[in-house]
């Protein structure tokens, strides 16, 4: 999550909005607040999901969070050292002779 609130701020914005507001107009309020973040968490997800499309193969598991340009690239950098690992252990690997 973005936010971290604890319950008295939570008390403490709903005072507020109380007090701002109205008790005849806060319900509805609310209802356009909660249609306003269910419309930018659909539009989040559907630009995710046509990232995921247009960038290709590889990038299944893109997070949002991953688009920022410092997380992206130490991702992509430690997927590429993490396969030159596994190359070089599959190239370097040898009996032991005493195992023999």
């Amino acid at each position: 999550m973005f936010f971290d609130f604890g319950a008295g701020e939570i008390i403490g914005l709903a005072l507020l909005a109380m007090i701002l507001l109205g008790p005849d107009k806060l319900p509805q309020f609310a209802l356009d607040a909660a249609k306003f973040v269910k419309k930018i968490r659909s539009f989040a997800t559907t630009a995710t999901n046509e990232l995921k499309e247009n960038l290709g193969p590889g990038f299944e598991d893109l997070q949002p969070s991953d688009l920022r340009p410092k997380t992206f690239i130490k991702k992509q950098i430690s997927n590429v050292l993490d396969e030159d690992e596994i190359r070089s252990k599959k190239s370097s690997s040898k009996i032991d002779p005493d195992l023999l």
